[in-house]
């Protein structure tokens, strides 16, 4: 399959929350309608990927990239704990600037709730509408650059058997996000679900009762290790909410944002 790269230069709203001295960009993902889940024709879909439905989503903040291990390790080591502890230094590859992994659902929420207390600021999970709106930035395609995906767009397929820097491939999406394929799996609020039928169409979490903790959990994005269907748009994983491994990370949200100003 040809490959065509689509690279884009749009101006992205952000602002930058500093975590004891750590930063951590947070991306203005407007709001607006588009179509979720995969169409019947795309290459490598599955069932649970549709029925394809219109979805509407609010505005929100998203992580410029997957939360890295030194905003971790500055949330689990200096912010005081909510519900659970947290392992400062969880990951199997080690590196300031690599994502965070080897972190559960259950964790993930523990680092937002910390940050939220920290902060006055309403950090959370992304939805799983979220996600794939934010990741698709408008896009149709399997992935927001195409209809394909190569070793010099993103880090998948075992290639380099580790994760990466973020941000390293400067690839970002029109929504100014980067690594939303490949890297890392990321967890999303949504309890699993077989398909998208009887699903929220406004963009909200998708959740039995009062977030059960036996629930299955929602991934995206595939990781380091996948192989291209994983790390599609429109692709689904779930898991346990304590499963761990070097294949899981996460990216966060935020509703109410203090201020934004335009990235150079």
């Amino acid at each position: 399959m040809a490959l065509t790269l689509q690279r884009y230069s749009l101006s992205a709203q952000y602002f930058t929350e500093n975590i004891n001295g750590v930063e951590l960009d947070m991306v203005s993902i407007p709001g607006g309608t588009f179509k979720m889940g995969s169409p019947e024709m795309e290459e490598d879909r599955s069932d649970d990927e549709g029925p394809q439905r219109q979805v509407t989503v609010s505005p929100f903040f998203m992580g410029k990239y997957a939360v890295t291990q030194a905003q971790w390790q500055m949330v689990a080591d200096r912010l005081p704990k909510v519900k659970i502890d947290l392992d400062s230094k969880p990951s199997h590859f080690d590196g300031d600037r690599l994502p965070v992994e080897q972190v559960s659902w259950l964790d993930a929420i523990e680092f937002c709730d910390r940050l939220s207390r920290h902060t006055g600021r309403a950090y959370r999970l992304p939805s799983e509408a979220e996600w794939e709106y934010a990741c698709r930035a408008g896009t149709t395609t399997a992935y927001h650059f195409g209809d394909a995906i190569a070793n010099e767009l993103a880090n998948y397929g075992y290639e380099l058997k580790t994760t990466t820097a973020v941000g390293s491939y400067g690839i970002a999406n029109r929504f100014g996000l980067y690594d939303m394929h490949g890297n890392v799996f990321e967890w999303c609020q949504d309890d699993w679900h077989d398909n998208y039928e009887g699903a929220p169409i406004d963009g909200s979490a998708w959740v039995v009762g009062d977030r059960k903790k036996d629930s299955r959990k929602l991934l995206r994005g595939g990781s380091w290790y996948n192989n291209p269907r994983y790390c599609r748009s429109a692709f689904r994983r779930h898991l346990s909410p304590d499963y761990r491994n070097n294949l899981l990370g996460f990216r966060v949200v935020c509703v109410f944002p203090a201020a934004a100003r335009t990235l150079s």
